[in-house]
């Protein structure tokens, strides 16, 4: 899969973000992104391919697998690093609309028209509201996922062995997982990123609605 276009998203956005979002930028860049890219879809590749069980009974390795396994964690991974950066794209989009109102504008007025919006990385007005809205998705996006995986793999674990009596296993089957110390190890990984990612949104959803209160308090009489 390429994932340039994440990339570019992500450097692209950075700008607009605060404190905060730069550190969790970082996070999902450098401890998801990457470690997803060069290390996790290589440890997952042959998750179904070396799942075995001691029977030769044809399909039973198949519906055991997908009993155990209904969504890989890697598909859910790749679908939860798209989720939780397209409201990034949502900020780069608010303010490509700024710039080309006030480039209308300037065809209009001329050069030397006044300028709606001084500065178009200042997170004022309506970009502020889809700013905090994006964070929220990110937040929601995040732990939606986290109880997703906890249901689907109890606590987030992996055995080394899995009994399944699912047809058309002849009767109860013992079923091996490809190195499922080292997946462990991966799944809590980014589980804990995720909760940081969280924790970091949560704390720029405080500041921003913190400074906005305290700039209203400033101004009134």
């Amino acid at each position: 899969m390429n994932w340039s276009w994440l990339q570019e998203l992500l450097s692209g956005v950075n700008k607009y973000s605060t404190a905060f979002g730069r550190i969790w930028l970082s996070v999902v860049f450098v401890f998801r992104f990457l470690v997803y890219v060069v290390a996790a879809e290589q440890v997952w590749s042959d998750d179904q391919r070396d799942f075995e069980c001691n029977t030769r009974q044809p399909g039973c390795s198949n519906v055991c697998y997908d009993h155990f396994f209904p969504v890989s964690h890697i598909r859910l991974w790749a679908l939860q690093l798209i989720l939780v950066t397209c409201p990034a794209l949502l900020v780069v989009m608010h303010v490509a609309y700024r710039k080309a109102k006030q480039r209308k504008r300037q065809e209009v007025e001329g050069k030397n028209c006044r300028q709606l919006y001084p500065d178009l990385g200042k997170k004022q007005g309506g970009l502020w509201w889809t700013y905090l809205l994006s964070l929220v998705f990110k937040v929601a996006v995040d732990m939606t996922f986290l109880y997703i995986f906890h249901r689907l793999y109890t606590n987030f674990n992996l055995p080394r062995v899995v009994r399944c009596t699912e047809a058309p296993c002849p009767n109860t089957v013992d079923c091996f997982i490809a190195r499922p110390t080292e997946k462990k190890l991966f799944t809590y990984f980014m589980v804990a990123t995720a909760i940081l990612c969280i924790l970091l949104s949560l704390c720029e959803m405080t500041y921003l609605v913190a400074n906005r209160s305290s700039v209203g308090l400033s101004k009134a009489p």
